[in-house]
């Protein structure tokens, strides 16, 4: 099994800046991928952002620019450095590491951006 801590969510208001970490342990064989997905209330999860192993990184139009998503693979941690911030930012941010035996999802940390 793999498990996953989040941590760096909180309130901020708009323009401020907030940068969330995870950080994964456990049961872990060959990590593909790392990325950050998002829920605000009433939608579905979306991709923010995640990385790959080979570092080929993808982003969600609503955040290019803005966020930027980083490693360090021998902490087998993600990072999330999110900037300009938005009220439409505001969502729980879910970590999700992919790996060769595991999808794993972390709980989950509140990111509100005030007006």
């Amino acid at each position: 099994q793999v498990q996953l801590v989040e941590s760096g969510g909180g309130l901020v208001q708009a323009g401020g800046s907030l940068r969330l970490s995870c950080v994964a342990s456990g049961s872990i064989i060959r990590i593909n991928a790392m990325g950050w997905y998002r829920q605000a209330p009433g939608k579905e999860r979306e991709l923010v952002a995640r990385v790959a192993s080979s570092d080929i990184t993808d982003y969600a139009d609503s955040v290019k620019g803005r966020f930027t998503i980083s490693r360090d693979a021998a902490k087998n941690a993600v990072y999330l450095q999110m900037n300009s911030l938005k009220p439409e930012d505001t969502a729980v941010y879910y970590c999700n590491v992919r790996s060769l035996l595991n999808n794993a999802w972390g709980r989950g940390t509140q990111v509100t951006v005030s007006s």
